[in-house]
């Protein structure tokens, strides 16, 4: 790594102190994930958007909402269901007769933390709405393009396919989204302190932001400029080699895939206080990177089981 290159990816004191405070204060919201709230600050760091697909009642929301009220960035919520439109997510031009001109009524889409609750509520119509926003940071309506502010990212809450009132997000949606976790079930005494402890709707409400936009986007930057290897970058391009030859799979993962798993390995180096990536910062990340984004045959298990079974596959030289 050149000398500058060096400097760009070292984070300030203060701004590694407000990281801290920020991970450390969603995990007082969300008890019991660790890796799951640090692969979630993974994705902001990134540029990325997340995807949280578990059964309802999980903690999904409250995540979600642990995050938009620690980075102290402008939030909307979206609640997803079979009736909304996509006008009800970007906004809509609606014709001012005193004026004698369409006036353009921003959506909930514009603002900096998108919250897509129970995305796969909402037919693929109205989720492909947040297609151009997702990969552009823009929408366009009637021929006109708006900017969003930044940062922007979107945090979508799915619940299984196999629930009812349910539709499969397209292959071109899920791309969109950098990481998919699942939160499962906590274990005994984290399950106790939830049931014995304040509710976390009422701590949501009183916490205090510990980062802010700038902070947001120094840190993207300083993660953009951890250095990864050759044999790093070797490494991915074997896992995606591995991934298009594999048993059970019918498409593997593209090189945006490559790209995203180097992106978020990037800033999960520097959230563990490394200038560089190493081999276990990605597999850390192929599967919560990989699974949602592999096509697999009728009968080949889970896409999860794929991933892990494509990450044992390949060695690290």
């Amino acid at each position: 790594m050149q000398p500058s290159a060096a400097r760009a990816a070292m984070l300030t004191d203060d701004l590694r102190s407000a990281l801290d405070r920020a991970m450390n204060q969603v995990n007082t919201l969300v008890l019991g994930k660790p890796l799951e709230v640090r692969l979630a600050f993974v994705s902001l760091l990134s540029g990325g958007h997340l995807l949280i697909e578990d059964l309802p009642g999980l903690g999904k929301t409250t995540l979600a909402h642990a995050l938009a009220a620690t980075l102290g960035l402008q939030f909307q919520r979206v609640q997803f269901t079979s009736d909304l439109l996509p006008a009800d997510v970007v906004g809509v031009s609606v014709f001012d007769p005193q004026a004698r001109r369409f006036e353009f009524h921003p959506g909930p889409v514009f603002t900096q933390v998108l919250l897509a609750d129970e995305i796969n509520r909402a037919p693929p119509r109205t989720q492909s709405a947040l297609l151009e926003a997702m990969a552009e940071h823009q929408v366009t309506i009637d021929g006109t393009t708006h900017r969003l502010q930044e940062p922007f990212f979107v945090i979508a809450t799915q619940n299984p396919l196999d629930l009812s009132g349910t539709y499969p997000l397209p292959d071109s949606q899920l791309d969109r989204f950098l990481l998919r976790l699942s939160l499962g079930y906590p274990d005994d005494g984290t399950e106790r302190d939830l049931l014995a402890g304040t509710d976390r709707r009422v701590m949501i409400a009183q916490t205090q932001p510990a980062l802010d936009s700038g902070d947001v986007l120094a840190a993207r930057e300083s993660a953009v400029a951890v250095h990864a290897s050759d044999a790093l970058i070797q490494y991915v391009q074997a896992l995606l080699a591995r991934s298009r030859r594999h048993p059970g799979v019918r498409v593997g993962l593209s090189p945006r895939a490559g790209l995203a798993l180097l992106r978020s390995a990037r800033a999960h180096a520097l959230l563990l206080g490394r200038q560089h990536v190493l081999p276990e910062d990605v597999q850390t990340l192929f599967i919560p990177v990989a699974a949602h984004r592999l096509v697999a045959d009728a009968d080949a298990g889970s896409d999860g089981a794929l991933a892990k079974s494509i990450l044992h596959a390949v060695p690290v030289d």
